[in-house]
């Protein structure tokens, strides 16, 4: 039988799915979402359990730890001199940050403990050490564009931003 490239989840095609997501029995999202397949836009252990599947299909994927974002790093929890923080930059414990190094760099990370000398961050994924039990159900696949596998992702434009990039897209917050 021969395969229809436009109706099964393979690389350099275009994915829109609809997921729900539970962690620890809790649903945590439920989306709509479109990526390139096989370019590592999403999860590994979620994108290796799509391929194949055909518009219409619907499917139960239970993720592990390792395949999604990886296991808690204890190494990752940080103290960061209180210092370091602007004035009036408001650390808000149990709340992710956006943060920038002294190379630029943007980051994400958790108050976890807050002191006047130190702030204790968690610089672990929100999700690291957990499973994770998708449904999904694939919308739609199209072929991506050349520049869309060139670029490795899906275009978007800075309105995608949100309010967690203020300083644009360049610094990567889009990326």
């Amino acid at each position: 039988m021969t395969e229809n490239i436009l109706n099964a989840v393979q690389d350099d095609t275009v994915v829109q799915l609809a997921y729900n997501l539970v962690v620890d029995g809790e649903e945590i999202e439920s989306e709509v979402l479109e990526y390139l397949h096989g370019h590592q836009n999403i999860i590994p252990g979620l994108e290796n359990a799509l391929t194949g599947l055909e518009v219409g299909d619907s499917k139960e994927v239970l993720v592990l730890a390792e395949e999604a974002y990886g296991e808690f790093d204890p190494d990752a929890v940080v103290l960061v001199s209180s210092n370091s923080f602007p004035q009036d930059f408001e650390i808000l414990l149990g709340e992710p940050m956006h943060l920038r190094d002294a190379n630029g760099h943007v980051f994400t990370g958790v108050a976890t403990a807050l002191t006047e000398e130190n702030v204790e961050l968690d610089l672990n994924h929100p999700m690291a050490g957990k499973d994770l039990q998708f449904t999904v159900t694939i919308l739609g696949i199209r072929s991506a564009t050349e520049e869309e596998i060139q670029n490795g992702g899906l275009a978007h434009s800075c309105d995608s931003c949100g309010d967690g990039c203020s300083d644009g897209c360049s610094d990567g917050c889009c990326g």
